[in-house]
């Protein structure tokens, strides 16, 4: 036999809200003891992993009234030892300095670094030989050797080379000479008769013959003379300029000396100024004739050589097959520092010793 106790729906209905009441707290009860229970664990391990922090210490220098400061100035010499395989100390210098922190300055070993090149004598055989230029440039004309980087050739071009086959001779040799510029050479070539005027210009000479016009491309450029002799730019001179030799250059510059006609006069002081106003000033001038500009041959020879020295430009002349300009282009070439050869009519070739 069972006993039961209906209960009221108001009953039923109380006993579900206290069941819901219960389940909640209970809920909240565990909650905020998980919540504790991180807190307290998370403490624990800061407590754990906590670590002491070591104390910075920092040295600082007394700084040095600004006004009596000095800066040291470091002189580093470099004593030259024999190479050798074996390593050396290599000393980390560090200055001194006013600093928050003082930092260690490790030493540390490092092969010392040999400066010899070697047990031989010198570099080898030398830096070059001629006019000591270096081995960057050079040539030859006539026989006469050059190591310049930049070479001038000043050539008479005037009607007087018809004669004794010095056309042929000049001509020839000028394909030869530039046929011999070592790479990295800078060459130019000026012609002059009473005129003078970069190679491959055109020249027109005036009916009266006591003028002249260059043209170079788009720019033209005057002379005015006296006779065959004593010609001087008129107006805006003409400035050469420095080719770099390469092969088509090279081929443009012998075929402009093949078929450049030959003009009327001589003069020296026109070309041999030119070359004092080119930039950078060449280091070596070929320069041949084969005649005088006149009386004043001489007194050109020594102003145009000196002033060559003081500039440092070495001028070389050739006398071709002709007696009486040997005294003024061997004073030219005495003056500057550079060689004096005589073409003698069979094409035979005297150098001049001046000591």
């Amino acid at each position: 036999m069972s006993l039961h106790a209906d209960l009221s729906p108001e009953t039923r209905e109380r006993l579900a809200s206290q069941r819901r009441w219960s389940t909640i707290t209970s809920l909240l009860v565990g909650l905020l003891t998980t919540i504790l229970m991180g807190v307290i664990l998370f403490l624990i391990a800061m407590a754990v992993q906590k670590e002491e922090i070591p104390e910075l210490v920092s040295y600082s220098a007394e700084a040095e009234d600004d006004e009596t400061q000095k800066i040291k100035k470091v002189q580093t010499q470099v004593e030259k030892k024999p190479a050798a395989p074996s390593s050396a100390m290599a000393r980390v210098i560090a200055a001194n300095t006013t600093s928050p922190v003082a930092v260690p300055v490790p030493e540390i070993n490092v092969p010392e670094v040999s400066i010899e090149f070697g047990d031989g004598e010198g570099f080898g055989a030398g830096w070059g030989s001629g006019d000591g230029f270096g081995s960057g440039g050079g040539g030859s004309f006539f026989g006469q050797k050059t190591s310049a980087e930049r070479v001038l050739y000043i050539i008479d071009y005037s009607s007087s080379m018809k004669s004794q086959g010095r056309e042929p001779l000049m001509r020839k040799e000028m394909k030869k000479s530039l046929d011999s510029l070592v790479p990295g050479t800078k060459y130019q070539i000026v012609f002059f008769s009473g005129p003078a005027w970069v190679a491959g210009n055109q020249v027109q000479h005036s009916k009266d013959r006591r003028g002249a016009t260059i043209t170079d491309g788009s720019k033209k450029f005057e002379w005015t003379g006296k006779g065959a002799g004593g010609w001087e730019p008129k107006g805006k001179k003409q400035v050469p300029e420095w080719l770099d030799l390469t092969n088509l250059q090279l081929k443009k510059s012998q075929k402009i000396v093949k078929e450049s006609k030959l003009s009327f006069g001589t003069s020296w002081k026109g070309p041999l100024e030119m070359a004092f106003d080119m930039d950078p000033l060449p280091q070596a001038i070929f320069f041949m004739t084969d005649g005088v500009s006149g009386k004043e041959s001489l007194d050109i020879a020594k102003k145009i050589g000196s002033r060559a020295r003081t500039k440092g430009i070495i001028i070389n002349t050739v006398s071709l097959m002709e007696p009486k300009a040997q005294e003024a282009m061997g004073t030219l070439a005495k003056k500057s520092g550079g060689q004096f050869t005589i073409v003698n009519k069979d094409g035979k070739r005297e150098p001049v010793d001046f000591k």
